[in-house]
């Protein structure tokens, strides 16, 4: 057992005792059945979303001289005569890039020829053959053909976060050009097909298909906005998750509020570690986006490209906004327009994208409250004044002062979000949205459409289960026929009578807006569950 080379099931066999572990076995028997140009496997995901656990699991598999039989033998990876005829019957090739990079300049050395090294030096000693004709010199792919022709045998190269060099150095930097070139050389050669069983990296970020980047645009890609027939094998499914909440006796609904929101293919997807942290916590809070800093979201958001900042504010309300995933970058530095830094935002995990809309959304509660804190403690100005808004918006709600509350409705309007024009009641309640983003704190994300009595409620905020005091908030929308109406529409509709589950008070909010002089009218009236029996 090595460094790099055949690092075998410890790691793994650890892992798969503890008592949250989620089996993911089946992704093994998806990979072995790729033809000659699908084993060249690129699949990224966010920080903390299981891809490390994922690589272990396939050294664990593939390593040579490691017996795993017994530690595969209960897991649900199908046991067919492909899958035993490779179990530990390939040289992999493990390296951890982001770890071997630091390790490189701690020592003060350049990060590829000492990753080559190391490398090279233990296939020395596992292949006397070559040991006279190859040196910790010579080239990766150079050792790993002749080792191949030599004595036929093939290997599987496993590069746990690849694509760190590339997102974090600029592209003059000297060490990423170096590291393109050898990525190029290890797998762009015309001898790649023959040595390579598997190649599998695992990512943050997409590849970007330039020029730059081109060592490796062989791969498959398999990304946040396009996981393929892999959707499920990274993350945390919601089965998964709900049998995790029955077995640990944690409450699913609360899970589901504060971690869910990534659908991949269609398939609902958690982070494992915000859901692995809640049942050994029995609390529902930030885990993580607590595991780093938000410095790489603030970076991109100043740009504001396109009023980007306002499309952020957007989301937070619960909205959706149009975004084009199709010419993302990877390098975090690089960025032209919008779209480009909201796909970015999306791959990092902060932004969740509806691949059947193409809109992109905040997925949860957990990352609801960092872009919360964000802005509070935001200096951009744009936004901590926002926030100061929304929160003087809902405190008038709340004192039923429904001339204040119209007037910074329509700042909100006039001075945040003047790029909504009005033309159908959908975008007058994003506004209301918008308006009542500080909400969060007290309430639920707000239901559009909610069935309530002998119709739907525009927008209905339930409050938190641990905020049992507030009382619920009914909007009814109108457009030139006064806040009146909408009040007589939520009594003669009976809108309050389906709320009765909820304790204390109901408030009814009725907005008018006015085509002609482009203002907001508004009418708040307290109503009793009680009082509705």
């Amino acid at each position: 057992m090595g460094r790099f080379l055949n690092q075998g099931n410890r790691k793994f066999a650890e892992f798969s005792q503890s008592k949250y572990f989620v089996d993911k076995t089946v992704l093994i028997n998806k990979l072995l059945q790729k033809d000659a140009d699908g084993k060249f496997v690129c699949n990224s995901r966010p920080r903390r979303f299981g891809k490390s656990v994922t690589a272990d699991m396939l050294v664990a598999f593939f390593s040579r001289g490691t017996d795993s039989g017994k530690l595969f033998e209960p897991l649900q990876c199908v046991k067919d005569a492909l899958f035993l005829a490779s179990m530990n019957q390939y040289d992999t090739i493990f390296v951890d890039i982001q770890a071997q990079f630091g390790a490189a300049q701690f020592e003060h050395k350049a990060p590829v020829p000492y990753i080559n090294g190391n490398i090279v030096r233990e296939l020395q000693e596992a292949y006397r053959e070559i040991e006279k004709s190859a040196n910790e010199g010579s080239a990766l792919a150079t050792v790993l053909t002749e080792i191949y022709y030599r004595t036929g045998c093939q290997f599987v190269i496993i590069f746990d976060e690849w694509d760190y060099p590339i997102r974090e150095f600029g592209e003059d930097n000297s060490d990423r050009k170096d590291y393109i070139e050898w990525l190029r050389s290890l797998f762009k050669n015309s001898d790649a097909k023959e040595y390579v069983r598997l190649a599998y990296l695992t990512g943050i970020m997409p590849i970007v298909r330039t020029k730059g980047q081109s060592a490796v645009n062989n791969f498959m890609e398999y990304t946040m906005t396009n996981p393929m027939d892999l959707a499920q094998d990274i993350g945390f499914t919601e089965e998964e998750v709900r049998a995790l909440c029955d077995r640990f006796e944690v409450s699913f609904e609360r899970m589901k509020e504060w971690y869910n929101g990534y659908y991949l293919n269609g398939t609902a997807m958690y982070n494992p570690l915000s859901v692995v942290r809640a049942l050994a916590c029995r609390q529902f809070q930030q885990y993580w986006t607590t595991t780093g800093t938000y410095g790489d979201m603030d970076d991109l958001i100043s740009r504001n490209f396109d009023g980007l900042r306002e499309d952020v504010i957007r989301m937070l309300s619960g909205n959706r906004v149009l975004v084009s995933v199709a010419n993302g970058k990877n390098d975090l530095q690089s960025f032209k327009n919008k779209s480009e830094v909201l796909t970015a935002l999306i791959h990092l995990g902060y932004f969740a994208y509806d691949s059947n809309t193409h809109e992109a959304y905040v997925p949860n509660k957990e990352i609801q409250q960092v872009f919360y804190q964000y802005m509070e403690d935001s200096k951009q100005d744009h936004l901590s004044g926002f926030m100061k808004v929304s929160e003087q918006i809902l405190s008038a709600v709340m004192e039923g002062d429904a001339v204040k509350t119209a007037q910074q409705i329509q700042l909100v309007h006039n001075d945040f979000i003047s790029s909504i024009e009005y033309n159908d009641e959908n975008s007058l309640s994003c506004t209301i949205m918008i308006a009542l983003i500080s909400a969060f704190r007290y309430y639920h994300k707000p239901i559009r459409e909610f069935p309530c009595g002998k119709g739907f409620a525009d927008l209905v905020y339930l409050p938190l289960a641990n905020k049992p005091n507030c009382p619920v908030i009914v909007v009814e929308l109108k457009w030139d026929k006064g806040a009146a109406a909408a009040i007589a529409q939520i009594k003669n509709r009976q809108y309050p009578a389906s709320l009765r589950e909820y304790a204390g008070e109901i408030l009814l909010v009725g907005i008018d807006y006015d085509k002609k002089t482009k203002q907001h009218t508004c009418l708040i009236e307290r109503c009793m569950h009680t009082s509705l029996l």
